[in-house]
């Protein structure tokens, strides 16, 4: 009788834990690269789709600027978050979040772009000017333009207007000569504003934007996202999930493959 008791109490506390699990809600956070209702209107259909291959919820959440998402980030708030590769490199050394996956056959470049019937032609042209760009962290739109610039002994004030979405509309209203974003955004652009736009330079290419996780999500419940994830171009849900980011699929990633991040230099820019 006491065994029996013993057994059924050990069974009750099992089917207790995969309740509370089963009911289990986690935040999935997104670099707000665009304005929260654009970020809304392109990340709902994955969220949506990875909540049935998962099965649990995902609640996503936008930031209405980089430095609240960064200090988002630095406080461990959001259990899942899509970072660009200099907040992942960076929290993942401070906060602890681990590479779950990225988008597959694809490396990220930083931008420069000016009005279409801009008379500049060289980045020469720039020298002295202010520019736009979406914020200090903003990784290829930002880090990346600026290196480049500096490299190349531009002189510039940067301008930080919060998003890409206002990068480009500025530009575009010609209050600045220039600005940085990546081609992913300006690719998604309404096309008042995309055609109004010329790219007058590409950086190099890195390691893209890592989906990535808190130490304290249960790995059984990281996997399965993962594996969500990776399966997602399999059927016409998952494609159009992906199809409304632009992006033709993920794979599943591991913290070395940021390394060429890590090699950067990055500190000291203007």
């Amino acid at each position: 009788m006491k065994n029996g008791s013993l057994r059924a109490g050990a069974l009750f506390l099992l089917l207790a834990a995969w309740v509370a699990n089963a009911g289990a809600e986690y935040s999935f956070a997104v670099v707000p690269q665009q304005t929260p209702s654009m970020t809304v209107r392109t990340w709902r259909p994955l969220i949506r789709s990875l909540e049935k291959r998962t099965g649990y919820p995902l609640r996503l959440v936008t930031y209405k600027s980089i430095p609240a998402f960064e200090a988002a980030l630095r406080e461990g708030r959001d259990d899942f978050a899509y970072m660009n590769p200099h907040h992942y490199v960076v929290f993942h050394e401070t906060t602890g979040y681990q590479a779950v996956a990225h988008a597959r056959d694809r490396r990220i470049r930083g931008i420069l772009v000016v009005r279409k019937d801009s008379p500049i032609g060289r980045v020469e042209q720039l020298q002295d000017r202010e520019l736009a760009f979406p914020s200090p962290g903003a990784f290829a739109a930002s880090l990346l333009t600026r290196a480049w610039l500096k490299e190349r002994d531009v002189r510039f004030s940067p301008v930080y207007v919060r998003s890409h979405d206002s990068v480009y509309l500025n530009v575009v209203r010609g209050r600045f000569p220039a600005g940085g974003g990546i081609l992913r955004t300006l690719n998604v652009q309404p096309p008042a504003i995309r055609d109004k736009l010329r790219v007058l330079h590409v950086t190099e290419a890195y390691t893209p934007h890592a989906i990535a996780a808190l130490p304290r999500v249960p790995k059984a419940d990281v996997k399965r996202l993962q594996r969500a994830l990776v399966e997602m171009n399999g059927d016409a849900e998952g494609l159009r999930a992906l199809e409304a980011l632009r992006i033709k699929g993920w794979v599943a990633a591991r913290d070395a493959e940021w390394n060429d991040v890590r090699q950067l230099r990055l500190e000291d820019l203007p």
